[in-house]
């Protein structure tokens, strides 16, 4: 039963008061509404503390087996200092194979450690969108599938503009490649990809979206870089339009990659390119990831065993075709008339088989281009 209404503290040194001259316990508890027991403890306490004793007292408990020794807390939060994206699991990973002598709490003890010096906030809920699962059905191990994107430019601290190329294993998560570039061209993009099929060997795929350099508006959306792709044995895969969560392995990487890297951004495309290996040292090397059972994408990607070749193989046609190379401004000539075929085909060999008396099917070696017809009225090709 609860206290009258009046200070707490003076009804309690009240009842003791009148308890101690009239004596009679059972009466007073009843006048003043509460029990026995509640009235022999104030007794109690009034009895050995004094009038002091009469205060409420804090529940808390005198030990608890979840509080965190003082040593682990600040290791705790040191190395979430250091890695300030890290949530409590991979800085518990990290820790047991730094420390493993150390007894270090569940994550959601972290969690709250965090919470309570201010080095967390809770996260925004995200809407996402059901996963596309298609293209990683088949991407069992590594180099099966890269990859590759343009992460958002932004500007460096002296107001220069940088385009961060990405590359990345699909299956491992492992970084092939961060170059901070001037531009999002293919003629940037080419030596970084070279230098990356060198180190690393082959992929069966790579996999990208329908932007510029990677992709153009042309017959089967070939690029220049796409088109040495193929001639590599390479698959390029490019998702649906408006539809990143089909990369979605790789634009994940990108949102921890700004964080650590772009907010701020550095003071010069040199100290933002320092910044961006230091991240793929770490992020490789160091970060475990829960997806692939708290491993890092170092201990589980292996180079392909498809090597690059030191001379560019070339389509190869049929008999029954006949070859045009394409000229510079991307047109061949057939029956006089010059053919549009595509800018990004300048200096490829084509192969023709006549379908009719003005139709020529055209063909990039294994793909079929399109038909090229000397009727049509816009002499360009038809797909």
């Amino acid at each position: 039963m609860p206290w009258k209404e009046t200070c707490t503290l003076d009804e309690r040194l009240q009842f003791v008061e009148y308890l101690k001259a009239v004596g009679e316990m059972s009466e007073l508890c009843k006048e003043f509404g509460i029990s026995r027991k509640t009235g022999y403890k104030w007794l109690a306490r009034y009895e050995t503390e004094g009038p002091k004793g009469l205060h409420d007292r804090s529940r808390a408990p005198h030990h608890s087996p979840q509080a965190i020794d003082d040593d682990v807390s600040q290791v705790l939060l040191a190395a979430r200092r250091a890695h300030p994206t890290w949530g409590p699991r991979k800085l518990l990973v990290m820790l047991q194979k730094e420390k493993p002598r150390v007894v270090l709490p569940a994550a959601s003890t972290v969690g709250d450690l965090l919470r309570r010096y201010g080095l967390s906030e809770p996260r925004k809920r995200i809407r996402r969108v059901a996963p596309y699962t298609q293209p990683f059905a088949a991407c069992s191990r590594s180099n099966e599938l890269w990859c590759a994107d343009f992460k958002g430019q932004f500007r460096t601290a002296d107001r220069v503009l940088c385009y961060p190329l990405t590359i990345s294993d699909a299956y491992s998560r492992f970084i092939i490649r961060c170059e901070g570039l001037k531009r999002a061209t293919g003629l940037g993009a080419w030596p970084h990809f070279e230098a990356a099929f060198r180190e690393y060997g082959l992929p069966r795929a790579i996999r990208s979206d329908n932007g510029s350099p990677f992709a153009t508006k042309g017959p089967h959306g070939f690029s220049r870089l796409s088109i040495w792709w193929l001639k590599l044995g390479i698959r390029h895969e490019r998702i649906k339009p408006g539809h990143p969560e089909q990369n979605g392995r790789h634009e994940r990487m990108h949102r921890t990659l700004k964080s650590e890297t772009a907010k701020p951004p550095r003071s010069n495309l040199r100290t933002q390119q320092r910044a961006f290996d230091k991240f793929v040292e770490e992020f490789n090397y160091q970060r475990p990831h829960e997806a692939i059972e708290q491993k890092t994408p170092g201990q589980i990607y292996r180079p392909s065993s498809r090597k690059f070749p030191e001379s560019l193989p070339q389509f190869e046609y049929s008999s029954k075709q006949s070859i045009r190379r394409v000229m510079d401004g991307g047109r061949i000539r057939l029956k006089k008339r010059l053919i549009y075929i595509g800018d990004q085909f300048s200096g490829e060999d084509i192969g023709l088989i006549q379908a009719s008396d003005h139709t020529w099917e055209v063909w990039l070696g294994p793909i079929r281009l399109g038909l090229a017809d000397i009727l049509h009225p816009g002499l360009s090709l038809i797909y």
